[in-house]
């Protein structure tokens, strides 16, 4: 099935209603962008999602929108916030980390404290709910972790964030090693500029507008992400052939080609 809705008409709808009917998917940052829109494609896909923010307010509005979405406020950043937020999930089918927090700015003018949040967030969240979800996967389980193509290519005033994003790729490709024997699969998505609250956020900053239109106009297809198109790439990555773990996927526009 390919629709092609207009953008927050509701989920871009590639694959079988039933594809993970009967399924327990777990995202994280599921109150807005990305997260949400993983949420409502997982959803529409026949998944029982449950749906990690910290900001709970946020997690429950996209809650009302799913059936049979369960939905927790958590910190991605501590283990025991975690571990107590899927004390009662039992399985878990699909795991997608999409939590993320970034602060565009020099490298020499940043904080230690910022350096400390950035990898609280986007390393070790991703690492605490890897380590307390796999114990609950079992054969076609699979792990979707949202890096970044910084990650990847590196990003300037992103650097100690390029570095938690490239870690999240390392963290998936030994994932991937470890969770073989067990039939459990990892992938990354690294999404390039995407239109999100967050992206919205950093164009808000000085300068920060300018350089933006800059790297619209150095993308090939010459326009952002949507959260959809993200979507996209991971419910394919949920669903699709079980012989794809280790993988990186770019969803850049053609921003960047590296291998």
């Amino acid at each position: 099935m390919t629709e092609h809705p207009e953008e927050g008409a509701g989920p871009v709808r590639l694959f079988a209603p039933d594809a993970l009917s009967g399924r327990t998917a777990v995202v994280t940052g599921a109150g807005k962008g990305i997260g949400a829109a993983v949420a409502r494609a997982l959803a529409a896909t026949g998944a029982d999602v449950v749906l990690l923010d910290r900001d709970f307010a946020a997690v429950e509005g996209v809650a009302r929108e799913l059936p049979s979405a369960l939905t927790r406020a958590v910190d991605v950043a501590d283990y025991v916030s975690v571990r107590d937020a899927l004390a009662d999930i039992s399985r878990i089918d699909v795991l997608v980390n999409n939590a993320g927090w970034d602060r565009v700015q020099p490298f020499l003018d940043n904080d230690p404290s910022l350096w400390d949040t950035l990898i609280a967030v986007n390393l070790r969240g991703p690492i605490n709910l890897c380590h307390l979800a796999l114990p609950r996967m079992s054969s076609g389980g699979r792990i979707v972790n949202i890096a970044s193509d910084a990650g990847r290519v590196g990003s300037s005033g992103e650097t100690v964030y390029s570095a938690c994003k490239g870690g999240v790729i390392a963290l998936t490709k030994s994932l991937a090693r470890e969770a073989a024997p067990l039939g459990v699969s990892a992938n990354c998505v690294c999404p390039g500029p995407t239109d999100t609250p967050l992206l919205s956020d950093i164009r808000g900053t000085q300068g920060m507008a300018r350089t933006m239109d800059a790297i619209v106009r150095a993308t090939p297809l010459r326009k952002l992400a949507q959260p959809s198109d993200v979507a996209a790439a991971v419910t394919f990555l949920a669903v699709g052939p079980d012989h794809i773990t280790g993988q990186v996927l770019s969803v850049s526009g053609g921003l960047t080609m590296a291998g």
